[in-house]
């Protein structure tokens, strides 16, 4: 099978945690981000800032990894030949003035959702001051208990490569496609993607609180064009659920789904995964790595 995108899609209990809060709405009270239904939710944002992070600490520990780093978010060059998250998170240089400066990534999120409603509770906080001055005050939102549900998608056809399009006058007269890594690499890019989303741990304010973004249930599905539509299908009814697995199968796509409550577990899904991604090939509409410039190469920025 070609994979021409890979999406997964999962649940994962947080305790106790307030892992993307809002803005002091009220004083001193930190809140906690919730939608108008009092679901809590997690930023896209933030969710695109925990999966770089796992993916960085997964490469750091790739023997494989080479000369590849994961810049920072506030550091985005456009080196996708060794940048991964410029790679995968795009990138966007207004200063540039043409194509050449912005990259759509390859790489989507959603945010986390809480699939019910939320409790929410409050902490008071209090600082004691060893001088002569009035202790400080101050309370904090949290929420108890949420089964997040989270999705990820990465489109094959951008990973490693770059469109590049031709003009005459003012006419776009062509497309051609410009390869930046080997198929090896852009396959190892692709299972750290898969391996981090089962990572998940980098959130808002929870350095000492251990909440955690790792799967309960996982659906990880290698697709045969560009679908998003499995990412409801923790949310969605019996019926749905199966009709969205009997779609898959039609078009040829193969899942793997992991529970932690049953003996499918997530762990057994994923190396499932890891098993298929080695065995089969990626869309490559690029050609082979004979072809294979760099970014600045490929856009006359050398």
């Amino acid at each position: 099978m070609t994979i021409k995108g890979i999406l997964v899609t999962l649940l994962a209990p947080m305790e106790n945690h307030i892992a993307n809060g809002g803005e002091k709405l009220l004083g001193n009270a930190s809140s906690i981000k919730r939608r108008p239904d009092g679901k809590v939710y997690v930023s896209g944002q933030m969710q695109r800032h925990v999966l770089f992070s796992a993916i960085d600490r997964l490469n750091e520990d790739d023997p494989n990894k080479g000369n590849t780093i994961v810049s920072n978010g506030d550091g985005i060059s456009n080196k996708i030949e060794i940048d991964l998250r410029s790679d995968m998170g795009g990138f966007m240089h207004p200063s540039k003035g043409d194509y050449s400066g912005r990259r759509t990534a390859p790489l989507s999120v959603t945010p986390a959702v809480a699939i019910s409603e939320s409790e929410v509770g409050r902490d008071l906080m209090l600082r004691l001051s060893t001088m002569d001055r009035d202790n400080a005050i101050a309370t904090r939102e949290y929420s108890e208990s949420d089964i997040m549900n989270m999705n990820f998608f990465l489109d094959i056809s951008s990973l490693g490569i770059s469109k590049k399009f031709s003009y005459k006058e003012t006419f776009h007269i062509g497309t051609s496609f410009i390869k930046h890594v080997t198929d090896i690499e852009r396959k190892r890019r692709a299972k750290l993607y898969i391996e981090a989303t089962r990572t998940m741990n980098d959130y808002a304010n929870q350095a000492r609180n251990a909440v955690s973004g790792e799967p309960q249930k996982v659906l990880i599905v290698f697709d045969t064009k560009m679908s998003r539509k499995a990412a409801r299908y923790f949310i969605s009814s019996e019926n749905e659920k199966t009709n969205i697995l009997a779609e898959l199968k039609e078009r040829n796509a193969e899942y793997f789904i992991g529970d932690d409550t049953t003996e499918s577990n997530v762990n057994a899904a994923y190396k499932g995964a890891f098993e298929y991604l080695a065995n089969n090939d990626l869309y490559n509409p690029a050609g082979n790595d004979d072809s294979i410039e760099t970014f600045a190469t490929a856009f006359g920025e050398d």
